[in-house]
């Protein structure tokens, strides 16, 4: 054999395995955009969760001593139902798949969409975007956070059992129908509604849920006077609620962050540390607002005005966290924390008590953030947006009120008038959250 040809074969052998390996490397998938979008989604959903902390620590600062175990108790409660009543059936509620009947009321057995029976799966065969268990916990948080703006608003004379029970039917069918129409590419996303993180699917509804429940449910003994006039009732512990705020404040850098839905690219990165930087931005100027208006207004500044303001700041950014430049929210949560110091007393006004004042922070707020999405989105319209806020608010709020009024004449919602006045610590739970000191 010449040497010609046996150079050649020697080179076509070697050149064999490396063309295999080419070849190999070329059918294999690319797991990076699987494997950071759910890392996104985890570390976005464990965020999200401790705003669970965040929201029992605001209202067991701005309840009275007497009622603090009781808002505690509510807040581990609803967190507990709603991720069974999410698993159960409001997931695939909420994303229906093919099978949409069978999907909605039988959903870890039947649906395309649930977690496999056995346990969270591993990974998905596709590995085109997340894996299902990352999606359904991230998913399942802003669940959760619609039931605990529900709390603060009732606190103080409602009864446990009937509210845990709301909270039922709120997580398992309430939220997940209405957030389907958005998110589970239901009739307001084929329409072209925006709400990127919920200021509205999430925020407004439980706010519309809350106002249903204290129209039904009544002001506390003693909030306003035969004249009209309201009656301050102090919180038991400030910094408790100034704790409970800052811990809000950082998960939703995962409530926004984590709505980028994806993170396998340098753009999906470089979009998630913008939405990071304008909810921070609309969160501070939230409070700024809120701190000299209470100043301008009351001649003193106002903490609780001012952690409202950063909450409402935050709010009114989550439907549009991308799109802005830090300036656009800064106004946006400037706006917001101007809403809340204006409608706390058009509430008292109207004798609506809302004990932490979810509903100007959630509800007022959420429709504003989604309102003014259109100014920096160019694909949202004012008028699809009005469409999807008044569709949400009928809906949460009729069926809510529905909800409560059938509680009340059933086995009513609200505590007797000698419960209230010695507090549902000891009248609902028989424990007080600090006994040594009410014994002094």
């Amino acid at each position: 054999m010449k040497l010609a040809t046996k150079l050649g074969l020697a080179a076509a052998l070697v050149a064999l395995p490396s063309m295999g390996l080419a070849q190999e490397a070329e059918a294999a998938p690319d797991i990076n955009p699987y494997i950071f979008t759910t890392l996104l989604f985890l570390i976005g959903g464990f965020l999200v969760f401790w705003m669970a902390a965040g929201f029992a620590m605001l209202e067991a600062g701005l309840v009275r001593s007497k009622n603090v175990t009781m808002q505690l108790t509510k807040n581990i409660a609803l967190f507990s139902i709603a991720a069974i009543m999410y698993w159960l059936i409001g997931f695939n509620l909420m994303y229906p798949g093919d099978g949409w009947w069978v999907a909605g009321w039988m959903g870890p057995w039947f649906s395309t969409t649930s977690l496999e029976p056995v346990g969270l799966a591993a990974a998905d065969a596709s590995l085109d975007y997340a894996s299902v268990g990352s999606d359904f916990f991230f998913q399942l948080m802003f669940c959760a956070t619609t039931a605990s703006i529900v709390s603060g608003t009732l606190a103080e004379r409602i009864k446990l059992w009937p509210f845990l029970i709301f909270v039922v039917v709120l997580t398992g069918a309430i939220y997940p129908i209405e957030a389907s129409w958005q998110w589970g590419g239901g009739w307001l996303s084929e329409m072209g509604f925006s709400d990127f993180a919920g200021s509205t699917l999430v925020h407004a509804a439980g706010g519309f849920a809350a106002l249903a429940g204290a129209l039904v449910l009544g002001p506390r003994i003693g909030k306003y006077n035969k004249d009209g006039k309201t009656v301050p009732i102090p919180g038991s512990n400030l910094a408790l609620a100034t704790l409970g705020t800052f811990i809000l404040w950082l998960g939703w850098f995962g409530f926004n962050g984590g709505s980028q839905l994806a993170m396998g690219t340098v753009g999906d990165v470089t979009d998630v540390s913008r939405i990071f930087a304008n909810t921070n931005m609309a969160a501070a100027a939230g409070a700024v607002a809120a701190l000299l208006l209470s100043q301008a207004l009351y001649k003193k500044p106002d903490l609780t005005m001012t952690l409202n303001g950063a909450l409402a700041g935050l709010v009114s950014i989550t439907a549009e966290p991308l799109a802005p430049t830090l300036f656009g929210a800064l106004w946006i949560g400037a706006v917001g924390g101007i809403i809340v110091v204006l409608t706390v007393p058009m509430l008292d006004k109207l004798k609506i008590d809302d004990v932490v004042g979810a509903i100007p922070v959630h509800l007022i707020a959420g429709i504003w953030g989604t309102f003014i999405v259109p100014a920096y989105n160019s694909d949202a319209s004012f008028g699809t947006q009005i469409v999807g806020i008044v569709a949400i608010g009928a809906f949460v709020f009729v069926v809510s009120m529905v909800v409560w009024l059938i509680l009340k004449a059933v086995m009513g919602i609200r505590v007797g008038e000698e419960e209230e006045i010695n507090g549902l610590d000891m009248a609902e739970l028989g424990m007080e959250a600090y006994p040594e000191f009410s014994k002094s």
